[in-house]
């Protein structure tokens, strides 16, 4: 009797970590304008922390397009995501290269609206690539999947602060920003995303039936309850990425306040955004090799204690040291978002796309949590120290989360 060959992933799974080099390439660009929207357009903490907002607020729509990538699977959301993506870049650049003798304020706008097609797609995007890396292969092997796209997706991350220095501003300082400055490379990108999307059109990849697939692992037929929205540990996961959310882009977004708080220091914050997006790149190939000696749980326990370590540390230590410090949390950040998103995703089968919807909803915590903490930093009486502890918070509900809440209703909890 012939054994029912394995399948053989390794092109698709080449996509898909292509889709995540993308997805972090244009994330992370978008919050390292922050400080560059500030000074070119003359805002205030709370107004620049906006970008975030525009961006990170397309994430609310996560559920309904969850549901739809349900219905029209992988490959079709995959298109549509990149095209949209393509689009809100080309109209971006029609929309500023057209208005650059008007008023300042007017063309941020205009910005932020564009930059929130373009998160639509990125939304549509990394709805695919968390399920689809997870499910292309052996369920036990999801979780060191999810986090060797996330390293990839990490080399794009430190790339993107080099990209907005060097051909944005084109070896300008930050300070001396300003608005024409922003419409062609956004036009180049548009146009790399487009032909990326028509590339993908053409080609095939494998569509997974997920209650199928965990019924082949297991040996037996699962029984899965009758909606995803009964299972709560999905529920708590998508808190758990809000929360993280503003751990990963909390410090990025404060590094600037942070820098200007500390006396005695020398050049511009957004020079050493590439050592923490650096970091975070390091500390995922790291994770993925390690993941096959370690549980999930213990190396999420691990990093979110280094996190914690090291923000409180920048309170105390002086100078360079201190922003040192804190830039090195993203080493133990670096592995935290496949690790929520896989103890998320757990024993779902057929309800693991639309379970991926409301896991990732939970990404506009970047979209609240960083303007509320630019409020508190605009506050004289708080200042930029007090926005910064808010993320202790942060930290605790994800390691309540990964040592409780993703065990709830679980049969293997």
């Amino acid at each position: 009797m012939n054994q029912k060959q394995t399948p053989n992933y390794t092109f698709a799974l080449t996509v898909m970590f292509i889709v995540c080099f993308l997805i972090g390439f244009v994330t992370t660009m978008n919050n390292s304008m922050i400080e560059f929207c500030k000074n070119a357009f003359s805002l205030t903490n709370y107004q620049s922390q906006l970008v975030n907002t525009a961006f990170y607020g397309a994430y609310v729509l996560s559920i309904p397009l969850g549901f739809m990538m349900s219905k029209i699977g992988y490959k079709a959301t995959l298109v549509l995501g990149l095209a949209v993506v393509g689009l809100g870049f080309v109209v971006n650049f029609l929309c500023i290269n057209g208005n650059l003798d008007g008023n300042v304020s007017t063309i941020y706008w205009m910005f932020l609206g564009c930059m929130s097609l373009v998160a639509l797609g990125i939304v549509m995007l990394q709805l695919v690539a968390n399920p689809y890396v997870m499910v292309l292969g052996t369920p036990e092997k999801g979780a060191f999947r999810m986090t060797l796209s996330q390293a990839l997706n990490s080399v794009a991350t430190t790339v993107a602060p080099i990209f907005i220095t060097t051909v944005i501003l084109n070896g300008k300082k930050a300070s001396d920003a300003v608005p024409s400055d922003i419409p062609y490379p956004y036009l180049g990108l548009g146009l790399f995303t487009l032909v990326l999307c028509a590339i993908l059109f053409f080609l095939k990849l494998p569509n997974i039936n997920e209650g199928e697939q965990a019924a082949e692992a297991s040996g037996t037929k699962n029984e899965y309850k009758s909606s995803v929205f009964k299972y709560p540990h999905v529920w708590l996961g998508a808190l758990g990425i809000f929360m993280y959310m503003g751990l990963e882009i909390g410090i990025p977004s404060m590094l600037p306040a942070y820098f200007k708080s500390k006396s005695g220091l020398t050049g511009e914050a957004t020079d050493f955004l590439p050592l923490y997006w650096g970091g975070m790149m390091v500390g995922r190939f790291v994770g993925a090799a390690i993941l096959s000696k370690f549980k999930p749980r213990a190396l999420l326990s691990g990093c979110l204690i280094g996190g914690a370590v090291c923000v409180g540390l920048s309170f105390v230590l002086p100078g360079m040291a201190g922003v040192y410090v804190m830039l090195a949390a993203g080493l133990f950040h670096s592995v935290m978002w496949p690790l929520i998103f896989n103890l998320g995703l757990q024993e779902l089968g057929p309800h693991t796309k639309a379970a991926s919807g409301i896991i990732n909803m939970g990404v506009i915590g970047a979209a609240t949590l960083t303007p509320l903490m630019g409020v508190v930093v605009d506050n004289p009486s708080l200042g930029v120290g007090a926005a910064i502890c808010m993320m202790f918070i942060y930290y605790a509900y994800v390691m309540w989360f990964n040592l409780f809440g993703s065990r709830i209703g679980l049969k293997k909890a």
